[in-house]
């Protein structure tokens, strides 16, 4: 998925966002239907890894089609809105596909079928009722439209006035997101991000030690409890009302001054700031130490909830901090981010298992517990400094939104 972010970003401010979402979507479902008609392991794999590459549009893409659609005031309830809802897909795939895998009245097969027929019906729903966003692009349709009702050949958007073509465009998109890399807010999230989704990997990794070897209960009903996850990621609905009310009071404050209705990026970080960044350490250090025979099943299910409302805060905060800061480019900037933390992170589900059954869940999660601990400060000394990282970067806007 990483690998495909490097595409989908770039092209998506090429094309626009609807031709790389119905795309890369209409790929990823051939190779799904290669990966349920794989004679062999290795072929299911290589299938599997080149849907992922597919699979990558919406991990940028979803950023920039949120800043086309929503200004900065909407997009303070309808990022949370779509993050949420995306964070829960896997959570309940892991539930659908721990029945459907062992199951002997269908194949495990049908896990791959399953996929397809919904990514045939998202398909559907992106044709006929998506539209297109990416402002440039609605630009040089309004232009060629207006040439053809008036005869007016003046009639330009601002990139059919430049002289490019369609390879120059897409040399400049596709090295973007190279020359962002040294961006210090870039820099800053990749960093934070890959480290959460280290823990979140090696976190997902040990469910089965966590629930199954510890209780004794079946895999299925083992991956029942991401429920428990689902639930606290739909929790964090409750910041967005208190995110929004912060947002606007900075807004009158600064209209107030003279300043306009703007407020700084920096706001994004409180969805972090109000409880997540701290719930992802408390709810290691509790499902670590109460993950026991003698301790009650339900104490590590309720941590398993506070760590999806920490992830996902987590994540809601570093997108939207990105999403604000380079605008129209954010599609571009969540390029890298999307690559380092899925390269990083994926490598820890090789290590994860050796680390369960050599550290125990205990000292697994203890440790985690502790790494997170050190992440703890990052939103709050970006909201501190952030407004200085913004100035020294060349594509972030220095100003306010």
């Amino acid at each position: 998925m990483g690998l495909g972010s490097l595409v989908a970003g770039p092209f998506s401010e090429t094309f626009g966002r609807n031709a790389v979402y119905m795309g890369s979507l209409a790929v990823f479902m051939v190779w799904i239907m290669a990966a349920a008609l794989a004679p062999s392991f290795g072929a299911q794999c290589a299938f599997r890894l080149l849907a992922g590459c597919s699979a990558s549009t919406p991990l940028v893409c979803s950023g920039g089609s949120v800043a086309d659609m929503f200004d900065a005031v909407d997009k303070t309830w309808a990022f949370p809105t779509y993050a949420i809802a995306a964070f829960g897909g896997p959570m309940l795939g892991a539930v659908m596909g721990a029945y459907i895998g062992p199951s002997t009245a269908v194949s495990w097969r049908w896990t791959e079928w399953t996929m397809l027929l919904l990514a045939a019906a998202i398909v559907v729903l992106v044709c006929l009722l998506l539209p297109e966003t990416y402002a440039p692009l609605l630009l040089r349709w309004k232009a060629q439209h207006l040439r053809a009702a008036t005869g007016d050949d003046r009639f330009r958007a601002e990139h059919e006035i430049v002289a490019s073509t369609l390879r120059s465009r897409l040399r400049v998109s596709m090295t973007r997101p190279f020359r962002m890399l040294t961006e210090p807010i870039i820099v800053a999230m990749c960093l934070y991000l890959s480290v959460v989704y280290v823990v979140l990997f090696t976190f997902l990794v040990g469910w089965p030690y966590i629930f199954e070897a510890t209780y004794g209960i079946g895999q299925g009903l083992s991956n029942v409890l991401f429920v428990a996850m689902f639930a606290g990621v739909w929790l964090n609905l409750l910041l967005v009302p208190v995110v929004y009310r912060l947002t606007t009071r900075q807004m009158r404050l600064a209209e107030a001054r003279g300043e306009g209705p703007q407020f700084d990026p920096e706001m994004r970080l409180l969805y972090a700031m109000l409880g997540p960044a701290v719930a992802i350490p408390v709810s290691l250090f509790w499902m670590g130490w109460t993950a026991t025979p003698a301790i009650s099943i339900w104490s590590p299910i309720l941590a398993a909830a506070l760590f999806g409302f920490g992830v996902t805060g987590v994540f809601i905060c570093a997108y939207m901090y990105v999403i604000d800061s380079y605008e129209t480019y954010s599609a571009s900037a969540l390029t890298f981010t999307a690559l380092v933390r899925y390269v990083v992170a994926g490598g820890m589900t090789v290590v994860g298992i050796p680390f369960y059954e050599n550290m125990g869940t205990q000292y697994t999660l203890t440790i985690l517990a502790c790494i997170s601990c050190v992440l703890v400060v990052v939103p709050y000394a970006l909201y501190r400094w952030g407004h200085l990282v913004r100035t020294r970067s060349r594509y972030a806007v220095s100003r306010e939104v």
